[in-house]
């Protein structure tokens, strides 16, 4: 079982998304188990701060090395572990990396916030820095939420059929997208307008179907 640990300052973020659809299926047969760390947990003073201001002067706040230094050796457990910290600087999450990810027992994500964290934890605690893309975010959580949600779905079983994957899965581990349709066959939005389903996947031949997918098919690696 692959077990997420994710530490962010705000917890809630993640209620909602863990109890619908495939996600609270797959914990609840428990093909994954999903934990939420409240970074202040780690913290030692009455206000339980997380964040300081920046050395060299800036606006915003930083993060602070201590407390996440100290959640991250409390939480991780396993041997076959990676701790992920999201930044826009780091390299860009695939579907490459998230097939080596689903290989592992346990995965620790760690959600920055403000301006920053301190540099000390990218060098010394995250095993991996990624980016979910080339744009700035307010926090780490829906990066850590797209990765989990990438991960989770190579997990046997989570799907609910293997097929999915067999057919979706290359050989350099990317992902196959092709176009889907379903009914109506023929839709008109408008009066003169008729919007068509290919009339080879009503065709009932599985063959040329699976010759027209691969034609039409993108190969996503990177």
């Amino acid at each position: 079982m692959l077990k997420f640990d994710i530490i962010t300052i705000f917890p809630e973020i993640f209620d909602s998304y863990l109890k619908e659809s495939f996600i609270k299926k797959a914990q609840v047969k428990g093909l994954i188990k999903i934990n939420i760390h409240n970074l202040r947990k780690w913290t030692k003073d009455k206000h339980k701060t997380v964040d300081d201001r920046p050395f060299g002067g800036g606006l915003g706040m930083v993060l602070k090395v201590e407390p996440i230094y100290k959640a991250v050796k409390d939480i991780k457990k396993k041997k076959k572990a990676k701790v992920i910290l999201f930044t826009p600087r780091g390299k860009k999450f695939n579907q490459q990396i998230a097939y080596k990810f689903s290989k592992l027992d346990q995965i620790i994500m760690i959600c920055g916030r403000y301006e920053g964290i301190d540099e000390r934890v990218a060098k010394h605690v995250a095993d991996v820095e990624l980016s979910i893309g080339d744009y700035d975010l307010m926090g780490g959580e829906l990066p850590a939420m797209v990765a989990m949600e990438t991960v989770a779905r190579l997990i046997p079983k989570v799907l609910g059929k293997p097929q999915l994957l067999k057919e979706r899965i290359t050989k350099e581990k990317g992902f196959i997208e092709y176009p889907q349709y379903t009914r109506p066959e023929v839709f008109s939005p408008k009066k003169g307008v008729k919007w068509k389903a290919p009339k080879v996947l009503l065709s009932g031949d599985h063959k040329k179907i699976a010759q027209w997918r691969k034609k039409q098919a993108k190969i996503i690696l990177q």
